[in-house]
Formats: structure tokens, sequence, C-alpha cells
């Protein structure tokens, strides 16, 4: 198993291009089963969570033609709906969460799916309920197989109402899959409307379905027969674009992030400027200035910071393992609210040990004292538990003074595209080793 060896405290500088959303990927290659025609996609990122999913597709019977490093050609004309069934579909899928994606395409367009108990980060509970609810109410049978799937089958979907218990984006994007080819109209209310949904069912809407209120959170679907082929290009990933500003204020660097997709990062940027970041854009570039030190800022009552995840357009819980670390060496103290996974928030024990002042209030809450880099970090080995925190500790790393080994780097290949040759491009010390 491979790791990284990182020598950290040297100024990076440069420029970075984000790759293309993780999570927007895994929802729009699920929707190339919604049609027999040819679709292209382009800007996927090659990482192992999207080449999983890809693999799944080619032994699901889709044809695949890579055009290059980012772009294929999916065509879902000779489905082997059987496969579903197989311990080998069952071994693949539960290695990956986003495998559940393919229920709804699958529901949709050939009435049965099987999905296997997810894989994925050990961040906490992550219920498929929204999900299971959601392809019920369109009139799905559901059943839990003994051999660990949950099956859904119907011999016809229906358009009706519903009201999700929580808005889940993968929930959200699975209904409106299945709902796009069903009869009737569907009305999703309090659906998840996050850019990657709106890309998704835009998308949809270019394949000739009939969606309206994206963007909100109040969708309608209405149904219809088939789903002609189209093109699609997935946004860059939100999350590396604040793990980068995340990175050039620990390491004091100077760095441009180049073409951002500014317009769909919502509230990310304004988050890390109450870090105290400067930073500023141009065109669809964000560049970060070097700091020797920024600042927390505090409520206008003179009140401690909280940072706290919402379904957006709040702040994503995926960036707040970078903003926890990131607090680490600024001037003041920050409150991270963790609210959706009671486990996201353990690896801090990591930083701890190098020196940062941490307190675990409880499984979704730490209160960190910032350092203004008083007392550096120092490097240790470590284990990364999950993607994002396995990015925040790389980050820990190259701010921290002397070594440090990050073990168990393939949860951070899952989600971030060639991260340390990327890196070694800004100046970055850091090395793959087995």
């Amino acid at each position: 198993m491979s790791q990284f060896q990182v020598i950290g405290g040297n100024k990076l500088s440069g420029s970075i291009t984000p790759q293309g959303a993780k999570n927007e990927t895994l929802q729009i290659l699920a929707a190339v089963l919604l049609t027999k025609e040819k679709v292209t996609i382009s800007n996927i990122p090659d990482i192992l969570d999207v080449n999983m999913l890809i693999e799944l597709l080619g032994l699901l019977g889709v044809k695949i033609e890579k055009l290059n490093t980012d772009t294929y050609i999916f065509q879902a004309d000779d489905v082997n709906v059987d496969f579903l069934t197989s311990d080998e579909f069952h071994a693949k899928s539960g290695k990956l969460r986003g495998s559940v994606m393919l229920a709804g395409p699958m529901l949709g367009r050939y009435k049965r799916a099987f999905v296997p108990k997810p894989g994925g980060d050990k961040i906490g509970r992550r219920r498929l309920d929204t999900h299971i609810i959601g392809f019920q109410k369109l009139g799905a049978n559901f059943s839990y197989n003994e051999n660990g799937y949950y099956q859904l089958e119907a011999d016809e979907l229906k358009g009706t109402y519903m009201l999700l218990d929580e808005p889940s984006v993968t929930g959200t994007a699975n209904i409106v899959m299945a709902a796009a080819l069903a009869s009737g109209t569907t009305t999703i209310y309090n659906a998840a409307c996050e850019p990657y949904l709106q890309q998704l069912c835009s998308m949809i809407n270019r394949m000739g379905g009939k969606i309206s209120g994206i963007g909100s959170n109040l969708l309608v679907i209405e149904g219809v027969e088939t789903l002609a082929g189209t093109e699609h290009r997935i946004l860059p990933d939100m999350i590396e674009v604040g793990s980068f500003i995340g990175l050039a204020a620990m390491t004091q660097s100077s760095i441009t992030i180049e073409n951002c997709g500014i317009q769909h990062l919502g509230i990310i940027p304004e988050k890390f400027r109450q870090l105290g970041i400067d930073f500023y854009t141009e065109g669809d570039n964000i560049i970060v200035c070097e700091q020797d030190v920024y600042e927390i800022q505090s409520f206008m009552d003179g009140g401690v910071l909280t940072i706290y995840d919402n379904p957006w357009p709040g702040f994503t819980p995926d960036l707040l393992s970078i903003i926890l670390v990131v607090a680490t060496q600024a001037k003041g103290s920050l409150l991270v609210h963790q609210k959706m996974f009671e486990s996201r928030l353990f690896f801090t024990d990591k930083l701890i040990d190098m020196g940062a002042q941490i307190i675990l209030c409880d499984p979704h809450r730490a209160a960190v004292v910032g350092l203004g880099r008083q007392h550096r970090l120092k490097g240790i080995t470590m284990s990364s538990p999950d993607i994002r925190a396995g990015v925040a500790l790389l980050i820990a790393a190259l701010s921290a003074q002397g070594k440090s080994i990050i073990q168990n780097i393939d949860q951070i290949d899952r989600g971030y595209q060639y991260i340390d040759k990327r890196l070694q491009a800004l100046g970055a010390d850091i090395q793959r080793i087995s």
C-alpha cells in the first residue's frame, strides 16, 4: 500500500487547475443509463471512485469509448440487467457509495434495480431512506434481499407529489432520474438544489426531459417515454477550489487557482474570507495572496465565529475538514460544527499530535484555538480516514516542520486526481512511496 512522504515548510507558487467535480461526475455517469443513444461527457476526473463506476457501467454492457484523458462516449443500448444480481456486481459496487446512483436510471428505464449496502468513507451513518422512500412513492416495491441487496421492482412508475424528509443530494438525483421516465408528473419538495444537481437536471432536459424549478427546492418533473443522447461538461470541483485556498494560506503561499467556476461556488469564498484569508478574482481565476498571518473574524457582538454545514446554498460539509485545519494556524478562535456526519471530525487527534490546539467537544463540534503561527505544527506519521480528512492532513503536513508520513492514501486518491504531481508542480516536497 502506498503512502505520502511530505517534507513541510516550503512556500508554494504557481498555478493549479481544479479537476472535474467528483460528486457531479458520479451522478452524470449514472444518467447515461437513461438513454440508448450516445452521451459524451468531458472534464471527467481520473480518480478511483469515478474509474470504479465507469468499470461498473462497462460490466453492465454499456459501450465506452475514451476520446482522451477526460472525455468519454457512453452508449447504453444493450444493458445486461441480470448483471445486477451477480456476485461480481455485489462485490464491486459494495466498495463504492456512488454505485447507489445506478438505481434511479435502472428503475426508470428497466423497472428493476439492486443496490448493495454502499461503501465509501467511514464518516458515520449514511442512510438510504430518502432514496428508497422516493422510489416507493413512484410505485416501486422494495425488499431487502438476504444476500445483502436492496431490491427494487415496479410494473410501472407513476408521477406523484413527495416531500423529502431531508434534502439529500444523491437521494434527489436518484429520484429525479427515475421520475424522468415515469408516467405523469412528479413534484419533489425539499429537494436538494446544489450546482451538481442543477447540472444533472439541465442535462436531462437537453436529452428531452421536462424538469422545471431547477436551482430551487421545488422540482417538477414531467415524465417522458424516452430520452435522447447529449453532450455534457462537468463543472470544476468546488471542494478542490476550497482545498487550494486553504493550502495557500497554510503554507504562506501565493497561488493562482485557474478556471474555478466562480459563479457556482456559492458561499464558499466568503467562509474562507471569514478566516482572514486574502484573495481576489480575475475572470474565472482566484488569486490567493501570500500572508504571514491571517486572523479569524468574530461575530458582530464579539462572539466566537462558528462555521457549520448546511444544505445548499449553505456551506458544504465536504470542506469543514479543510476549514478546521486552516484555522489551527490562524490568529483567533473558531467553533466548527459538523451536523451531518458523526465521525467526520475524528481525524482531529492527528492534528492534536502535530501540535494543534483543538478541543473535540463531541462527535459534531470542535473548538479550534488558532496559534497564529507562534507554534508551527510538527510532522508525524498518520493515516487518512476519509477523502476530505486525508487532504486536510496533507495540507497540515505541507505547512508543518519536518517530515510527515500519510498512510492509507487510497482514500485521498478516491477523490483527488494526481494530487502529488500537481502539488509538486507548485514546489511541494511530496513523494509517493511504497
